[in-house]
């Protein structure tokens, strides 16, 4: 159904600097001028060949995701109760975090304007989100 998503493109490495030092989001600090290393996202994709990218849309995972954010997605890792999921629900791909109790499963939106969706049969995990990427300034 979703042939589309499924098309092989190469990963390309592409270093960007990792400052050693964190950035305080409390009280301003003297910042370091010290690169520790070269830091490359490729680091952070455990199955290469089962890895997609998403650019999400809409609001209803709002606050903790944006319409615009962009979503690395591992279709091999194992959804578990909490994790955020793209999921085909109803013959449609939605992004929500997947909740379960003893034998029932459901797919919940951070934004409390929308409802949980409650999973059935026809409901298929596709992967599971694994970094979040977004844009603050540009909102």
């Amino acid at each position: 159904m979703f042939s589309f998503i499924a098309r092989y493109t190469p990963l390309r490495f592409l270093p960007r600097p990792l400052a050693l030092g964190r950035v305080p989001a409390g009280f301003p600090s003297p910042a370091e001028d010290y690169i520790d290393r070269q830091l490359d996202l490729n680091e952070f994709i455990e199955h290469p060949a089962a890895t997609f990218f998403f650019r999400l849309e809409g609001d209803s995972m709002e606050p903790v995701m944006r319409d615009g954010d962009l979503l690395v997605v591992d279709r091999a890792k194992t959804a578990r109760d909490g994790h955020v999921v793209v999921a085909v629900h109803n013959g449609d791909l939605t992004v929500k975090r997947l909740r379960r109790s003893g034998n029932d499963a459901w797919l919940e939106p951070e934004n409390p304007n929308y409802p949980r969706m409650p999973c059935s049969d026809d409901t298929e995990i596709w992967g599971v989100v694994l970094i979040n990427l977004h844009w603050p300034s540009l909102s």
